[in-house]
C-alpha cells in the first residue's frame, strides 16, 4: 500500500493520497483545489488517480475534488446522508454508511459520522493483502487529534438556526460508535492545530482510537451528554465569513479552475485605473514593513499560514482586488487563494513599484508600547479595544478594554470613537496590525497600535508580580 500525507499549513487542512501499487491505482480523500500536487504524487509514483472521496461538504475550503476528477476521469464518491439541504448537486457516486469502496488490494468502509455536519463520513480502510482488520480511519473533521468537530458551524457561519443542538447529540452518538473500535486503529483526520472546525486539536498529524480514549477531553464526557454538548459548544473560535460561501460553494455546479493562474503585473498606470474603480488593495508585507510606508486605504494581510482565512474575512467572492507582493510570493499567494476561491485577483504591484507609484503620498505609523499604552490610559480619554476572539477576551484582557473580534469590525465601526484616541491591540501584534489598516481604510485617523498585546502585557506583569 501508498501512502501520503499532503498538509497545507495555510489552512491546517489535510488531504491523503492512498494507492495500490500492485494495480497502480490511487485514491485521493479531501483533496485541495490546487490540485497538481495530487498528479505529482501520482505520477512519481506510477499511480493513475482512480478514486477520489470526500468525508463532508467542506466549510474551511474549496474542495478539489471536481477539478481533479476532470483532469484524472477519477470517479468521485460523496456522501448521500443527511437530507436534501445537505446533497451534492453534481454527477457523483452516492455512499452511505455501510457501503464499501474497492480499489485493487484495498477497501474503504464507509461509516456515517454525523455531529460536525449531517452528512459526515468516515472512511475504513483495510489492506487487503496484509490483514482482513482495518488499519485506518479517515476522520475529516470527525475526530481531531485531541478533539472532535465542531457543531456549530452550520448555524454561526451558515444561519442554519437550531442545527447545533442538533448535532451536538450527533456527535455524541457517533463517538459512541468511535469507541467501539479497535484501539490500534490509525486515524487521520482533516485538520490540525490552527483550524477554525475546532478549538484545541493537536499539532501532530496522527494518532489512534486508544490514544483518544484516553486523552481527548470528548471521550471523557460520554456518561453524560449535557456536559458534553455545554463543553462541546463553549469557546469556538468565531468561524471565518467565508464559510457559509464554502459550504455553497461545495455543493452546487461551479466554474472549474484546473491549474494554477499566472497573475498580472500592473503598470503604473492600470494600478492607478484599479485605484480610481475602487478595487480592494491587499498589502501583503509584514506589520512592520508595512508600517514604514503603506497607502491608505490598503489592508495589512501579511502572507503568513493565516493569509487565506483573514482573506475570507474581509473580501466577498464577486469583488476583484490588486496585490501588492513581492514577485517570488505571487504564486504562494495565488494558492492559498485558490483554496478558498478567492480568484478574482486583478493583478500585483512589488513594494518597489508602490514607492515608484505613490511614494509622496505613503503614510507611516510607529507601533507603541507598553508603557505608553499605561500613561495614555492613566491620564483617561482614550478607547482602548481588544481585537483578539471572544474567547481569549474572556479568559483575560486588559481592564477596560472593549471586546471587537478584528474580522468583525468592519460591522462594529460605530463602537469606535472618531473624537478620542483608540488604542487596539490583540495577542501579540498580528491581527492587530489587520485592524490598524482596517480603521484606517475607514476614516479613523487617531489610532494607534500596541503591537506587542496582551503576550506583552501578561508576561511583564508576571515578571514584576515574581520578581
Amino acid at each position: 500500500m501508498f501512502f501520503e500525507l499532503v498538509y497545507d499549513k495555510s489552512l491546517a487542512q489535510a488531504s491523503y493520497v492512498i494507492g495500490c501499487q500492485a494495480g497502480g491505482v490511487a485514491a485521493v480523500i479531501d483533496p485541495k483545489r490546487d490540485v497538481d500536487t495530487y498528479l505529482q504524487i501520482a505520477k512519481a509514483n506510477n499511480m493513475k488517480i482512480t478514486h477520489i472521496l470526500e468525508t463532508h461538504i467542506h466549510a474551511d475550503f474549496l474542495s478539489g475534488s471536481r477539478e481533479l476528477a476532470a483532469l484524472t476521469g477519477a470517479e468521485m464518491y460523496l456522501s448521500d446522508e443527511g437530507d436534501e439541504n445537505w446533497k451534492y448537486e453534481f454527477p457523483h457516486n452516492k455512499i452511505k454508511g455501510g457501503d464499501v469502496i474497492k480499489m485493487g488490494n484495498l477497501t474503504f468502509e464507509v461509516i456515517h459520522t454525523p455531529g460536525h455536519t449531517p452528512e459526515s463520513v468516515s472512511f475504513l480502510l483495510t489492506d487487503k493483502p496484509a490483514t482482513n482488520k482495518p488499519v485506518m480511519l479517515f476522520t475529516g473533521d470527525f475526530v481531531f487529534v485531541g478533539d472532535v468537530g465542531r457543531p456549530d458551524l452550520l448555524e454561526q457561519a451558515a444561519g442554519l438556526k437550531g442545527t447545533q443542538d442538533i448535532g451536538a447529540a450527533q456527535m455524541f452518538d457517533s463517538l459512541h460508535e468511535f469507541n467501539k473500535l479497535g484501539e490500534y486503529i490509525q486515524v487521520w483526520p482533516g485538520h490540525g492545530a490552527g483550524s477554525a472546525c475546532g478549538k484545541a486539536l493537536g499539532a501532530v498529524p496522527m494518532t489512534t482510537v486508544g490514544y483518544e480514549k484516553i486523552r481527548n477531553w470528548a471521550l471523557q464526557l460520554l456518561n453524560d451528554k449535557a456536559a458534553f454538548t455545554k463543553e462541546l459548544l463553549a469557546d469556538q473560535p468565531e468561524p471565518p465569513k467565508y464559510f457559509a460561501m464554502m459550504k455553497k460553494l461545495n455543493k452546487v455546479d461551479r466554474k472549474l479552475l484546473t491549474e494554477v493562474p499566472e497573475i498580472k503585473n500592473l503598470s503604473k498606470g492600470e494600478f492607478e485605473k484599479a485605484k480610481i474603480e475602487g478595487l480592494k488593495l491587499i498589502d501583503t508585507r509584514t506589520p512592520e514593513e508595512y508600517a514604514k510606508g503603506f497607502l491608505k486605504g490598503s489592508l495589512n494581510i501579511t502572507n503568513n499560514n493565516s493569509f487565506s482565512t483573514w482573506m475570507g474575512w474581509y473580501l466577498n467572492y464577486e469583488e476583484y482586488f490588486v496585490l501588492i507582493a513581492e514577485k517570488d510570493q505571487v504564486e504562494d499567494l495565488t494558492r492559498k487563494l485558490m483554496r478558498i476561491g478567492l480568484d478574482n485577483i486583478k493583478g500585483y504591484i512589488t513594494p518597489a513599484q508602490l514607492i515608484e507609484i505613490a511614494g509622496d503620498s505613503l503614510e507611516t505609523y510607529t507601533a507603541i508600547d507598553k508603557e505608553t499604552v499605561k500613561a495614555k490610559l492613566a491620564e483617561g480619554n482614550v478607547q482602548l479595544i481588544d481585537v483578539r476572539g471572544v474567547a481569549e477576551y474572556k479568559k483575560d484582557h486588559i481592564e477596560g478594554a472593549l471586546n471587537l473580534f478584528v474580522g468583525k469590525l468592519p460591522q462594529n465601526l460605530d463602537k469606535i470613537s472618531k473624537d478620542k484616541p483608540v488604542i487596539i491591540h490583540c495577542q501579540s501584534g498580528g491581527r492587530s496590525a489587520i485592524a490598524y489598516s482596517v480603521l484606517k481604510s475607514n476614516g479613523f485617523d487617531k489610532i494607534q497600535n500596541y503591537a506587542g498585546g496582551w503576550a506583552d502585557w501578561s508576561a511583564k506583569e508576571s515578571e514584576l508580580v515574581n520578581g
